[in-house]
């Protein structure tokens, strides 16, 4: 077939990539404290396709949620500044619309399940009314019909007496069941785009495979998700691509397989070593010695060089740029430069 093909000057040509779905491109957002100036997200850039899981991972503090915020530009300003940046949403920058413009991407096009469910509901109005007014901001539907369809949906996330609970207030309810409410309120619109902040916090392991199941459904209507979590289980059982955050900024990016099989940021290594081992459960975890450092005072050079075993002069004058690793992915770390290596 080679052979017929160049004879016949017929060339299989490599197939485009798609056009990303959404690019950020070099996010930064601070905050003004009284400390002094906090920057929470530095020179973030990621890309995700349609239909494409990609997971967000790092510890606590790292800028995760600020950055899911900043999409959908939910920052409070102030204290909140989006510096500079774009958030390009099919081909359209989020950070430049109007107020009007974004206020109708949010929920229809792009959800968001908050880290915290008391932060998605008014207090002072009941679960229902809440529901279907997402529903009618969205699309013509009339109140029993949207009453209808919240039924239906929170049959799918386990919350039974399902009159009992759209007749109720937020202070009313546990918060893993506002939780379930609050991923049904994200998931009913059909979005394009679902950013997860560590959805499933607050669930027991079996809720958690269902809402996981959900998520996974979304992806024949090619749906893409970002799915923000400490969970690195969570993070290969769903996600298609991983990138690692640490200390404000993207230290690696990878496929899943790639990134768990090849970790190569000593960052990511060192969390691939304190995930347990089914097969020698005994075995003692690593820990990774030190602290990060503030946000506030970050600092010259790569961020975690104080905590990194393989660190040498070169990492103390400057952050690392991005280099490009054998499997696609990109890696900030000067071991990947030949001319930098000690």
């Amino acid at each position: 077939m080679i052979l017929t093909a160049a004879l016949t000057g017929n060339k299989t040509m490599p197939p485009t990539p798609p056009q990303p779905l959404l690019e950020i491109r070099d996010l930064r957002v601070g905050f003004d404290v009284d400390e002094g100036y906090l920057r929470a997200v530095d020179g973030v850039s990621l890309d995700v396709a349609e239909g494409e899981t990609l997971g967000l991972v790092g510890e606590s503090g790292c800028g995760k949620s600020v950055t899911a915020l900043s999409l959908l530009r939910l920052i409070p300003q102030p204290p909140g500044r989006i510096e500079s940046g774009s958030v390009l949403f099919r081909g359209r920058d989020l950070l430049r619309l109007s107020a009007t413009e974004i206020r109708s991407i949010r929920g229809r096009e792009i959800s968001l399940i908050f880290q915290e469910p008391q932060q998605a509901f008014s207090p002072l109005h009941r679960i229902g009314d809440q529901l279907v007014e997402a529903l009618q901001f969205h699309q013509p539907i009339s109140r029993p019909d949207a009453l209808t369809l919240a039924r239906e949906w929170l049959d799918k996330v386990s919350i039974g007496d399902s009159d009992e609970r759209l007749r109720a207030y937020p202070h009313q309810l546990s918060g893993g069941m506002l939780q379930r409410i609050m991923i049904v309120m994200a998931l009913f619109l059909h979005p394009t785009l679902v950013i997860a902040d560590e959805p499933t916090t607050a669930l027991d392991v079996t809720i958690q495979a269902q809402i996981f199941s959900l998520m996974k459904a979304l992806k024949e209507d090619r749906t893409a998700l970002i799915l923000i979590t400490h969970d690195l289980g969570a993070i290969w059982e769903m996600c298609d691509r991983v990138a690692v955050m640490y200390a404000s900024r993207i230290v690696e990016t990878g496929r899943v397989a790639d990134l768990f099989a090849r970790p190569a940021h000593p960052y990511t290594r060192a969390l691939m070593k304190s995930i347990p081992s089914l097969d020698n459960p005994a075995e003692r975890l690593e820990v990774i010695p030190g602290q990060a450092h503030s946000p506030l005072d970050y600092p010259t050079g790569c961020r975690f060089r104080d905590r990194c075993p393989y660190a040498f002069d070169r990492c103390q004058k400057a952050y690392p740029p991005d280099y490009s690793k054998p499997d696609g992915g990109g890696v900030a770390c000067f071991l990947f430069d030949p001319e930098a290596i000690p």
